[in-house]
């Protein structure tokens, strides 16, 4: 397992570096196709969220969305949990939750049939490295044990990866959508 954990950590540190040269690239537009895609689920309750550090920013996608249905934020109640969503809308108050994230400062849950989520690194067989608290595996393990639920990576293209160490616990995603493409499992 410590072995698993130091290779876990290799890749991530790996992932981080290239995310960062990418957000520091910058450029307009690079939730556009996110917003393309979640067009065609209008009115479907879903959930984003909102950038830390050097993350793809989905807001705009998100802004989008948020005129046809209810969009939320996750919200981490305490380790080893499954997020809870809140009603988020554009400029709505928000306040700083766990490890820096911003979510809305009155909370107004409900469960998403769609989640926008964030990564560290992805595979194109829809595998997801994610930041190591397991928060979105166990969420959606939880919410697809209860109906379809659609798992969107949303990152940079420079975070593809073509090995990652993945286990069986680490919960498959849909759809991965980056700056420059939508590719789909």
């Amino acid at each position: 397992m410590n072995d698993l954990k130091s290779i876990k950590a290799a890749a991530r540190k790996a992932a981080f570096a290239r995310r960062k040269l990418a957000h520091e690239a910058g450029g307009p537009g690079r939730a556009g196709l996110l917003s393309g895609v979640l067009a065609g689920y209008r009115g479907v309750p879903m959930s984003g969220f909102m950038a830390i550090r050097t993350e793809i920013d989905p807001v705009p996608a998100m802004e989008e969305a948020a005129a046809h249905g209810p969009v939320g934020v996750p919200v981490i109640q305490r380790l080893g949990l499954p997020l809870k969503f809140s009603r988020w809308e554009p400029g709505c108050t928000l306040k700083e939750g766990p490890f820096g994230a911003m979510i809305p400062e009155v909370d107004d849950f409900f469960e998403p049939e769609i989640l926008v989520v964030p990564l560290v690194a992805f595979d194109r067989q829809g595998g997801r490295l994610g930041y190591g608290g397991g928060f979105y595996d166990r969420t959606l393990e939880l919410l697809r044990a209860k109906r379809p639920t659609l798992a969107i990576g949303f990152a940079y293209a420079a975070q593809e990866d073509v090995n990652l160490p993945l286990e069986p616990t680490d919960q498959p995603l849909d759809m991965m959508v980056t700056e420059n493409e939508v590719i789909t499992f």
